[in-house]
């Protein structure tokens, strides 16, 4: 049922909170391959509560912007997108995909660039991903009739249902390919919801799995308990083809993030309602997960995580960003020298109201985090800020 491919999607917030991303028009099952963005003059958006932010509540149209994800390109160029909600903050109804540019390491960004627009419905959930060796960009994101309502997806008894999509870029995401739908691949027929990301992909970079794109995703059945796992989904031939790996042998996970280890093994890290964020490992470059357990110096407040991974002087290292703190207030990144198994540096973001979070390496030695945040509420907009890694203390 490929009449609208982009519907929109109002999540609970007990539930995984869809992120929206991608970059093209969409109507019905038609992209269109002659998107082409033209630059756009770059200027500074200050934030009135002294937060820098790139998209702010109440502005170009639309009532609220969540859902972060960021990228760097091969040009060096950042994109950070996120899900442009018109008439609401809430998961569900018209949500748009929308990104934002920056060609000078995050100083400005250009005017607000429309990514994927199907009328009333819901487009979310951007997972971006870099080859490392082309530089070619590519884009997985979810849909969903904009009438639909997560527990009606859930229950099985929606018009619809959510479906999963990718779209490429090789020019540093000015234009992007025609979208298309891979659902079949990588949904199973009891899964009603279904989220890729919120937040970057990885490509793996060392070992038997070396080149593998990996996406983290999370799922609800439709069955009996409505069971939520987070799993991954992986590509070996340069995103010509999508596959399911590995689902958490743990129920109760959710949003997730993944990272390459040090060895090679792969580390998901996992949303969960528990006080402790839930890790796994994966020998296999994703395709089983194993060894989950909680991370108790990883506060869980039931909120989406980034996870990335860099080698900084040499040094593998592990930056972990969330809502450190019972509520989500006091966004905070963890470093780890040791592959997660202790973290014993870190930075504040922000103190206030907080949620979720993407993280990128500006430079080899500067992590930037776009998160939302506020002074009076953590979806006041979302913010960017540069952090050097000699200030982790």
């Amino acid at each position: 049922m490929k009449k609208n491919l982009v519907k929109k999607l109002l999540l609970q917030s007990f539930l995984i909170c869809t992120v929206t991303l991608g970059i093209f028009s969409c109507k019905g099952n038609e992209g269109t391959d002659d998107n082409t963005v033209k630059p756009q003059p770059e200027s500074p958006n200050p934030a009135p509560t002294g937060l820098n932010y790139i998209f702010k509540e109440r502005t170009d149209g639309y009532n609220c912007y969540r859902i972060p994800a960021i990228i760097k390109a091969k040009d060096g160029s950042l994109l950070a997108f996120a899900e442009a909600r018109k008439a609401n903050c809430k998961d569900e109804g018209d949500i748009d995909l929308v990104m934002k540019r920056s060609t000078d390491g995050g100083k400005t960004w250009g005017a607000m660039q429309m990514i994927w627009d199907d009328a009333d419905n819901t487009c979310g959930n951007p997972a971006p991903v870099i080859d490392q060796n082309t530089g070619r960009i590519h884009l997985l994101m979810t849909w969903n009739l904009g009438e639909d309502h997560i527990a009606d997806i859930n229950a099985g008894t929606s018009k619809d249902t959510r479906r999963v999509y990718y779209t490429a870029s090789t020019d540093n995401g000015l234009t992007w390919a025609t979208a298309k739908e891979i659902t079949s691949s990588v949904k199973r027929p009891d899964w009603g919801w279904y989220a890729t990301g919120p937040c970057h992909g990885i490509q793996v970079s060392q070992g038997q799995y070396q080149g593998r794109l990996v996406i983290p995703c999370d799922l609800i059945e439709t069955g009996a308990g409505r069971k939520g796992y987070s799993h991954v989904i992986y590509s070996d031939d340069a995103g010509a083809t999508w596959k399911i790996g590995g689902i958490s042998p743990e129920a109760g996970t959710n949003e997730s993030a993944v990272a390459e280890l040090s060895s090679g093994k792969l580390m998901l890290n996992m949303r969960n309602s528990s006080t402790a964020r839930k890790v796994a490992t994966s020998n296999d470059g994703g395709l089983t997960w194993t060894d989950v357990r909680p991370d108790y110096a990883l506060v869980e407040s039931v909120c989406q995580g980034s996870l990335l991974s860099h080698r900084v002087n040499n040094v593998h290292t592990l930056f972990f960003a969330n809502p450190a703190s019972s509520s989500r207030t006091n966004m905070t990144i963890k470093m780890s020298l040791n592959d997660g198994e202790t973290w014993t540096k870190s930075y504040k973001v922000h103190a206030g109201p907080a949620a979720y979070s993407d993280l990128v390496m500006v430079a080899d030695d500067k992590v930037g985090i776009f998160y939302e945040g506020g002074a009076t509420g953590a979806y006041q907009g979302i913010a960017f800020q540069i952090i050097p890694v000699s200030d982790f203390k």
